[in-house]
């Protein structure tokens, strides 16, 4: 009986004891709480999405920022004066869109500021011309009553039929210079005479008045070039130019004034 109970114990002791084995998860929980207890910093990151936030972060601050998107004063956030011209302010634009591309912020202040600036020279530049404007009229309202009577006889027309008249008289102009050695400008005068006596017809809607007015400008013309010619400096006249082409230039000026400018 001894025996067996000897042999028992023995047997009992020599086998060897298993241990159930704890899964990785609970151990690696275990030893982060360790680790935690010991106050060492943990080695297993608990969530992935910390990595992208970083990244996102970095990014955002190397991005370039304009430092005087902030400034109300569109000249100051440009960096030009106030009397700087409209091709400065067109290249410190170019220069800062250039320097702050990307950034939306600073392209937007930018921008805003240019369009201020270009539309505070545009108001001022209507309000300079509709002074002006109001500045004549108020000073012929004002001006005496034969003045008024004076200018009511002339007409300001639009520049292209001014231009196209001038250059119509500048050719009979230059015609009469280039023909002088050989002929008279007896026929360009009759011609820019027809052709002044045609302008202002188109105005008048009256051919006898417009005849009228047309023979004594031309008349006008002819008797004050007359007196005007032997008064000018002789070395300024060209040798080959005659007193009669002299007067007919001045007649060409007179006519190209009376059917541009008469009512």
């Amino acid at each position: 009986m001894q025996a067996a109970a000897a042999f028992n114990r023995a047997a009992f002791t020599a086998r060897p004891l298993h241990r159930p084995t704890r899964p990785l998860l609970h151990l690696a929980g275990a030893e982060d709480a360790l680790a935690g207890r010991r106050g060492k910093p943990l080695t297993r990151p608990w969530c992935s999405g910390s990595l992208s936030v970083g990244v996102g972060s970095y990014g955002s601050e190397h991005t370039p920022v304009f430092p005087r998107q902030q400034a109300w004063d569109p000249y100051k956030l440009l960096g030009v004066d106030h009397d700087a011209s409209q091709e400065e302010v067109r290249s410190a634009r170019n220069f800062l869109l250039k320097q702050y591309a990307g950034y939306e912020e600073s392209e937007e202040a930018i921008e805003g500021a240019y369009d201020k600036i270009i539309m505070n020279s545009y108001s001022h530049r209507k309000k300079s011309k509709i002074n002006l404007k109001s500045k004549l009229k108020k000073q012929v309202e004002e001006s005496p009553s034969w003045l008024k009577a004076l200018l009511g006889y002339f007409e300001v027309p639009s520049l292209e039929i001014t231009s196209r008249r001038l250059a119509f008289f500048a050719f009979f102009a230059g015609w009469s210079i280039a023909t002088s050695a050989e002929t008279g400008p007896a026929f360009q005068l009759a011609l820019s005479l027809v052709s002044c006596i045609y302008f202002l017809n188109e105005k008048m809607k009256n051919l006898v008045r417009a005849s009228t007015t047309g023979l004594g400008v031309f008349v006008g013309g002819w008797i004050l070039g007359s007196f005007l010619v032997p008064v000018i400096p002789a070395f300024i006249i060209p040798p080959t130019w005659s007193l009669e082409l002299l007067t007919s230039l001045t007649a060409y000026v007179f006519m190209f004034l009376g059917c541009t400018f008469l009512k």
